[in-house]
């Protein structure tokens, strides 16, 4: 069974030592100034999203690095995860949660979280997608999405994956693992 946790918002310390070679970004667990959630398999950490306060607007959560232990990716676990922090942000009065990915599988993957994009882009090419707003799931935002995911240059894996779903609706919304 699989268990979703915060480990401590921003304003607890929290670190985590993930291993390097297993989790994409571990570094990034350790600084102690991000909050930090994580998904749990017989007390082992399968995947790590960590978190903090948006600069610019307090109102807004900014997810920073998810991360999913290499031999459990493709298992919806990153989704679930992010779904679940967006949820309980949102217990504690966070109007926004938002996140800037980089790559088409991280792009459908926060779709799956119940995310959506917003047609905003950072100055580091990535696609910024927001919760819980519901009209960011509009099909034609998702599809203006993968689109400008195809215009760059891309792996042939990556490449394949946009050309398989950029004509498709949004997938469909992972159940909330702490309820919704």
């Amino acid at each position: 069974m699989t268990t979703y946790d915060v480990v401590g918002w921003t304003d607890d310390d929290a670190r985590l030592e993930l291993d390097h070679e297993r989790f994409a970004y571990a570094g990034k667990f350790v600084t102690g100034r991000p909050g930090v959630a994580v998904a749990r398999e017989n007390g082992s950490v399968v995947a790590a999203v960590s978190f903090s306060p948006d600069r610019t607007d307090g109102a807004t959560l900014r997810l920073r690095y998810v991360t999913v232990r290499d031999d459990r990716r493709g298992e919806r676990l990153g989704p679930r995860l992010c779904r679940f922090v967006a949820g309980r942000a949102r217990e504690r009065g966070t109007d926004r949660v938002v996140i800037a990915v980089n790559n088409p599988f991280a792009y459908v993957a926060l779709y799956r979280a119940g995310f959506g994009a917003t047609g905003e882009e950072t100055g580091m090419a990535e696609r910024v997608l927001r919760a819980p707003d519901p009209t960011d799931r509009d099909p034609a935002a998702y599809r203006a999405g993968l689109a400008a995911f195809a215009d760059r240059d891309l792996p042939e894996r990556a490449r394949t994956f946009v050309t398989e779903r950029r004509d498709g609706d949004p997938p469909p919304v992972v159940a909330d693992p702490g309820g919704d």
